[in-house]
């Protein structure tokens, strides 16, 4: 006779137990295993996962899926993949990210999702063949968990004796136990989280949660599940409750900064107003790096006509373009405001109509026409709210211009710029226009047509690519030069051309194998942080190469305003004239900064003491103390920087320069 188990029996329990736990489990090590693969992938230099790390890791699991504990068996089964599936995807997509733009996704970022799709073959080229082993679990476990899920069971409502007393009972024991297991691993999993995370922010991390902390180095302290955590917690303090505010005497301060940076823009030289009246052209060049600007290819000049337009042009060889997050909208945002950008998000799509001292607003009050172009959808970075805001008097976008020829994301540079041309025919003068090109984008594929150099070896990879792309933009450039010409606008107008940002192509290797040469740590990151800066004065007077002084983005706008005769002391930004004889810092979003004599280099851990302090002379490490006073220099701008924008500083200084409410919090 078969021996009959009580439903009730050991048997039964410890079956229960083990259903109950290793699905639970078995998520928590998958999870892991996604974490540290993640992180493997990511390369970071000098930052290895440690014992800390581990536990932070584990931790961060345990408070984001605690609650399933709390579900009957199938229930937690069906929360459990789906947060698999949910924490996969979302892991994957930092990875992606990352490859990209050096940082990792944050909320602001999320706001401006709607652009991801237009990103397309860019997306593509950041995905591996290797990543498939990330989506393993996908093929094996996922299946298994929904066979079990949708497998049909007798219901226990219909077996004899399920509502008896001991039945009811033990379901009431199980709901407790459920619920003391999932409180337990809650409390567990926040003391390995925040226990580790708060003794790295009390030593050798001090300040974490409150300087201008890279996100990256934000991850090194608490992971990744934990840094989108405090991400969230973030943006809900500064959007929805209301960020802690300055205190009178901080918004002070920041006044009292901005007075002496206005005072200190006096000094003039004899280029003050010499071209007072011309017309202003500024183009900024999508991914125009500085190192391709007279180089070679295999006995090619990449850039034939931006070199031969260097010899009347001032041409600025250390000039830094200071974006972060926003990529092309944060060159758009420095370059016309002179203040720095956000280490999170884009300022166009977080604060875009904060009454900024900006370009295009300025020189409309001095009589002159404002109007930009880029032929592209005028919602891309929240641009059509952005240029309102500007006070640009008219956005020529996607839908202004005739796609006669398209490559790559949109009209091509050459019909972008004859087009642009046109328009411009019929616009009072002066006039300012600002035009932003998009043919050299990534993933640089243009068709083979337009692929004029032979890239040799680089052949078939995305620096030769990239190669071809700018050697086209440059074509674009020469015939915008003629056109200028046969349009009587050469000799009247200021014309102002520089990159937004770098390529997005790290490979050190390549760039050795395209230059002939070893590049140092130094070498790279110059590299990638360096963009051209020429301005062609409508005499062709005073070119030649400027260097070794450092200029960045927020000089052009003060720049401008000097060689039209505008005093900017009015005004608060900032940047100086790149015509200021002074010596410049020009400081990096990542912690970087450079002067004319070094250059810092921080470390992951952000501790000043961590960094590499570079003489620019012999581009050889000198003592960290050599870079002390400019770090702190650099800290104080881009917290200066942050404090106008977050918290709506500028209409009140404008006012009286008295502190009010409205400095007191950011909503």
């Amino acid at each position: 006779m078969p021996v009959r188990i009580s439903s009730g029996g050991p048997a039964r329990s410890v079956g229960w137990l083990h259903y109950r736990y290793t699905w639970y489990i078995l998520f928590l090590v998958l999870m892991l295993y996604k974490l540290v693969w993640m992180h493997t992938n990511l390369q970071l230099a000098n930052m290895n996962m440690d014992r800390a790390d581990y536990i932070i890791a584990v931790g961060s699991l345990l408070l984001v899926s605690f609650w399933t504990l709390w579900l009957p068996p199938k229930g937690r089964l069906a929360a459990l993949t789906l947060l698999n599936l949910a924490l996969t995807g979302l892991i994957y997509a930092d990875l992606v990210f990352y490859r990209y733009f050096d940082d990792f996704i944050t909320v602001p970022v999320l706001m401006q999702a709607g652009q991801v799709s237009s990103l397309g073959g860019s997306i593509g080229t950041l995905l591996e063949p290797g990543d498939i082993l990330f989506f393993l679990d996908w093929i094996l476990v996922i299946p298994v968990a929904i066979m079990i899920l949708f497998r049909r069971k007798k219901n226990p409502r219909l077996s004899v004796g399920y509502d008896s007393p001991v039945d009811r009972r033990r379901r009431r024991h199980r709901r407790l136990a459920r619920a003391a297991a999932g409180t337990a691993v809650l409390i567990l999993g926040g003391c390995m989280t925040f226990f580790p995370i708060q003794k790295a922010s009390d030593t050798w991390a001090k300040g974490l949660f409150a300087g201008n902390w890279w996100n990256v180095t934000l991850y090194n302290v608490t992971g990744l599940i934990a840094f989108h955590g405090y991400d969230m917690y973030r943006y809900s303090r500064d959007h929805l409750v209301g960020q802690p505010g300055l205190s009178e005497e901080q918004i002070a301060e920041v006044k009292q900064w901005l007075d002496g940076r206005r005072s200190n823009r006096t000094q003039l030289n004899d280029l003050f107003g010499k071209y007072r009246g011309s017309n202003v052209m500024m183009i900024q060049t999508e991914a125009l790096m500085n190192a391709v600007i007279g180089q070679n290819v295999n006995g090619q000049e990449i850039t034939p006509n931006l070199n031969k337009l260097m010899e009347e042009s001032l041409y600025y060889s250390q000039f830094y373009h200071q974006t972060a997050l926003g990529r092309t909208s944060d060159a758009d945002f420095v370059t016309q405001s002179s203040l720095l950008p956000l280490s999170a998000g884009s300022v166009f799509t977080r604060y875009p109509d904060r009454g900024y001292d900006v370009l295009p607003k300025i020189l409309k009050e001095h009589g002159y026409a404002a109007n930009v172009f880029h032929a592209y959808e005028s919602s891309f970075w929240n641009r059509q709210t952005v240029y309102a805001a500007m006070d640009y008097d008219r956005f020529f976008s996607k839908k202004d211009y005739e796609l006669t020829e398209t490559l790559g994301w949109s009209l091509s540079d050459k019909a972008f710029f004859s087009q642009s041309l046109e328009m411009m025919s019929g616009i009072q003068q002066p006039f300012y226009s600002f035009l932003i090109t998009l043919t050299s984008h990534h993933p640089y594929r243009l068709p083979e047509p337009h692929r004029k150099l032979d890239t040799g070896e680089l052949e078939g990879t995305m620096l030769g690519d990239y190669l071809n792309s700018i050697h086209y933009v440059d074509e674009a450039f020469g015939e915008l030069i003629e056109q200028m010409k046969q349009q009587g606008l050469w000799d009247n107008t200021i014309l102002i051309i520089y990159g937004d940002h770098d390529n997005s192509i790290k490979d050190q290797s390549a760039y050795e194998q395209w230059l002939g040469r070893e590049l140092s740590e130094l070498d790279m990151e110059q590299m990638m942080n360096q963009v051209p800066l020429l301005i062609r004065l409508p005499d062709g007077a005073h070119g030649g190469t400027i260097d070794p002084e450092a200029a960045g983005m927020m000089n052009v706008a003060p720049s401008i305003l000097h060689l039209l005769g505008i005093s900017s002391e009015p005004y608060y930004w900032i940047g100086t004239s790149l015509f200021d004889e002074r010596d410049r810092l020009i400081p990096l979003r990542s912690g970087a900064f450079s002067s004319k004599d070094v250059y810092y280099l921080p470390s992951e851990s952000r501790v000043f003491e961590e960094g590499t302090c570079y003489s620019l002379e012999s581009r050889q490490p000198t003592a960290v103390a050599a870079c002390r006073e400019g770090y702190d220099e650099a800290q104080t701008m881009l917290e200066v920087s942050d404090n106008v924008i977050l918290y709506h500083l500028l209409p009140q200084f404008r006012s009286n320069g008295q502190p009010s409410d409205q400095g007191h919090a950011a909503k």
